[in-house]
């Protein structure tokens, strides 16, 4: 199983980020702070109707404060899950919704790229992680 100690955790969780965060249009909450891929995330899982387990999860915890904080909280329990793929397939379902988040350049915007890393992602539910949540 991956544990935390992993540099490959660590190595895969900075990509997944730097891969959300890649080209998102710059948005901003009513009392001005900057929002990031976990609104983009909450966003996307709240359109499908369904509460998502990992989001009620990464809100019930009182130490994360900042949307970057909740974004790899919740990357984290996708994994140990198993439902990272799943969860993000939902989110980019939407092409309006892709477009108001994201500019041109996003890979999520391209279909082929986006199933790439889709599939990739799927790749992962067949490995055991271990994290502290």
């Amino acid at each position: 199983p991956v544990t935390d100690g992993s540099r490959e955790l660590h190595s895969l969780c900075a990509q997944l980020e730097f891969l959300l965060q890649f080209d998102l249009k710059e948005k901003r909450s009513f009392f001005g702070q900057r929002k990031d891929y976990w609104d983009f995330l909450c966003h996307g899982l709240a359109r499908c109707r369904q509460e998502h387990e990992g989001i009620h999860f990464v809100t019930s915890l009182d130490k994360l404060k900042t949307p970057v904080g909740r974004g790899r909280a919740f990357l984290r329990y996708c994994l140990v899950h198993q439902q990272l793929a799943e969860s993000l397939q939902l989110c980019l379902l939407d092409p309006e919704s892709l477009c108001e988040w994201y500019y041109a350049r996003s890979p999520f915007l391209s279909p082929k790229r986006r199933a790439e890393i889709l599939g990739s992602l799927y790749e992962l539910d067949c490995v055991t992680f271990h994290l502290a949540l």
